[in-house]
């Protein structure tokens, strides 16, 4: 069983979300939002996304 991780960048979730990526980046620095760190770049996987947006919702 071949199972690949989604990674997001972190321009891509401020697209998807519609925020400004500076947000995106302080969810980092601040610990709210994991993220892997790929030379000049910020990766967020997908399952790590979808708990960080399921956490936030209003019910």
């Amino acid at each position: 069983m071949d199972k690949k991780e989604q990674f997001y960048t972190a321009e891509e979730l401020a697209e998807i979300l519609k925020l400004n990526i500076i947000t995106i980046y302080r969810y980092i620095r601040a610990k709210k939002l994991k993220a892997y760190k790929f030379s000049k770049e910020y990766r967020i996987d997908k399952k790590t996304f979808d708990n960080f947006v399921n956490k936030h919702l209003i019910k």
